[in-house]
């Protein structure tokens, strides 16, 4: 009986004792968590503060000077450091312009914004563009009519479009077309941004890498290096307006 209640007894602290260590990890992995937290925004603080200074000293335009995008800011932190970098997050290509909201509140696809997408993919020379652009605007758009090469409800087995602004970029992984491969070449091209209108790129902040999204605004979508080489001869201080810019891409 003895070596019985021993036995029970040292089963019930080696449980107990479990408990307790599962218990401390959590708590630890919550400190840890909200410690982060609070370190990111701290770098979200700092960030701001430097945009607003940038944005007080531009007069009419905001450019690169100064050499803020990009640039790693330190963040000391007890342990290390974090850096924090700030990009202009308007040059990029809002998939939520795929969509104009009715007067009724129905997300409608926009065909330009449609052909405007299928270049740019077409450009980052993606097979399967002419499926996916219309394929992201029929996940984001309220009807179930599926536009030419794209995909509603019927081409999902066991779920649904949305029917909604996308709210993170994530979500087209789950659009027809869009393999993990596909995914990864348009990543940095795409943002969506909470409006059913397309975003305006700031010419005198976007890089020369960048010029598919310049690219992607002309007609055959084929002016690639024109677009490169018309970021590359942008004045220092940025152009006043984008009337140079589209008299250099139209020599």
């Amino acid at each position: 009986t003895v070596l019985l209640l021993v036995a029970v007894i040292a089963v019930m602290a080696a449980t107990a004792l479990e408990r307790l260590r599962l218990s401390t990890r959590l708590t630890a992995n919550a400190v840890a968590l909200d410690g982060a937290r609070g370190y990111a925004y701290a770098a979200e603080t700092l960030a701001t503060q430097r945009i607003t200074g940038l944005l007080r000293r531009a007069t009419d335009r905001v450019t690169l000077d100064g050499g803020w995008s990009g640039r790693p800011f330190g963040l000391p932190i007890p342990g290390g450091t974090a850096v924090a970098r700030v990009t202009d997050g308007g040059n990029c290509f809002n998939l939520n312009s795929l969509v104009s909201r009715a007067p009724d509140g129905q997300l409608i696809a926009d065909p330009r914004a449609v052909e405007q997408f299928a270049r740019l993919l077409r450009i980052l020379r993606i097979p399967s563009a002419e499926t996916v652009a219309p394929s992201v605007a029929d996940w984001i758009d309220s009807d179930d009519a599926p536009l030419s090469g794209g995909a509603e409800d019927p081409a999902y087995r066991g779920y649904r479009t949305a029917g909604a602004l996308v709210a993170d970029v994530s979500e087209i992984r789950a659009v027809q077309g869009v393999t993990p491969a596909t995914y990864r070449a348009i990543r940095p091209w795409l943002c969506a941004l909470p409006i059913a209108a397309r975003a305006p790129l700031n010419i005198n902040t976007l890089r020369p890498d960048q010029a598919p999204l310049l690219a992607m605004l002309l007609p055959t979508g084929a002016g690639l290096e024109q677009a490169r080489g018309a970021l590359l001869r942008r004045p220092p201080g940025g152009w006043s307006g984008v009337d140079p810019l589209w008299n250099l891409l139209s020599l």
